[in-house]
């Protein structure tokens, strides 16, 4: 199994909580029917689309947390993310945020 360089005894312990499979429930968009609303991507599988290994990360349930916020949490506050589903997540809290306030009734 491959861990990463740095970081390994915060890393490591969030894996291990996770069953080395990313938690995420489908913050990302997908809704996971497969794996029963969470996502199939193990540490070190292979993604059946790509072809590539997955790398799990352990990171805020925030997608959108600083690399300094998350640096300073405790292993307990982070959880096991695939970088598709990391990335995806953060990109519709990104639209979430920046939507524009047309769904706010009676501004104008």
């Amino acid at each position: 199994m491959s861990e990463p360089l740095t970081g390994t005894t915060t890393w490591r312990p969030v894996m291990a909580a996770a069953g080395f499979r990313c938690q995420c429930t489908g913050q990302c968009g997908t809704p996971h029917a497969k794996g029963e609303g969470r996502c199939l991507h193990e540490h070190d599988g292979y993604t059946s689309k790509h072809g590539r290994r997955v790398r799990l990360i352990a990171a805020p349930v925030d997608p959108l947390a600083s690399a300094v916020t998350a640096a300073a949490l405790p292993a307990a506050e982070l959880v096991a993310w695939c970088p598709d589903c990391h990335a995806a997540a953060a990109r519709r809290a990104r639209r979430a945020i920046s939507s524009p306030a047309a769904e706010a009734p009676g501004l104008f």
